[in-house]
């Protein structure tokens, strides 16, 4: 009895340390292929300097751009703790999204304080809507903003108004602050499936810097 036991838990030891070793693998391949992307996407403007691991599960990168474009720009991918099959189970059940966020100062710092979150509220489909509603108009609306701040300055219509493209709408989170880092933008990292939307990515953080250093 107890050698069918040994061999049971030298079986499931060995299944638990080939599943860490494969996934922990599998997010480090993730991980590098995001930045790769992100670096192919700046069309030879800019080059991963350095790149490290914090665990399995986050990657941080420091990227060095063409004059004009970013300073200290870093690069953080942020992945599912896959290789333990516990917190990967409540990262699922909490659904935790995989994420890449990308920091950098401006070649002018902006000189106001800006936090943007983004939310969406999903209802009904048209086929789950009950009969008594039959009769209810349905509207479309576009973008509602919601904002904290009592005075809504002219410098800031820029910024707000990239987001409100086609190109921006995958961003999760963008910050700017005079203090460095001035520009932060967070992204999900199934959003960035390819070079094109790693390249569209781009584009939104240029245009983005661009409008907060716009003269008003």
């Amino acid at each position: 009895m107890w050698r069918w036991i040994l061999i049971d838990a030298l079986a499931a030891t060995i299944v638990l340390i080939g599943w860490y070793f494969c996934l922990a693998w599998y997010n480090r391949r993730k991980g590098a292929r995001a930045l790769h992307w992100v670096e192919d996407a700046c069309s030879g403007r800019a080059k991963i300097l350095e790149s490290r691991w914090n665990g399995s599960c986050s990657l941080q990168a420091k990227l060095g751009f063409a004059q004009h474009w970013f300073e200290h720009a870093k690069v953080t991918v942020r992945l599912r703790p896959r290789q333990a099959p516990l917190s990967w189970i409540l990262s699922l059940w909490n659904r935790e999204r995989e994420t890449l966020t990308f920091e950098a100062d401006l070649g002018c710092a902006p000189g106001f304080h800006l936090q943007i979150m983004r939310h969406r509220w999903l209802t009904q489909k048209h086929s789950q809507i009950s009969q008594k509603a039959a009769k209810w108009e349905l509207h479309r609306p576009g973008p509602v903003v919601l904002t904290t701040r009592s005075n809504w300055s002219s410098e800031l219509t820029p910024v707000v108004n990239t987001l409100m493209t086609s190109r921006g709408h995958n961003l999760l989170s963008v910050r700017f602050r005079p203090d460095s880092p001035h520009l932060a933008a967070t992204v999900a990292l199934d959003s960035l499936s390819n070079e094109e939307t790693a390249a569209s990515f781009v584009k939104v953080l240029r245009e983005l810097a661009a409008g907060a250093s716009a003269p008003q």
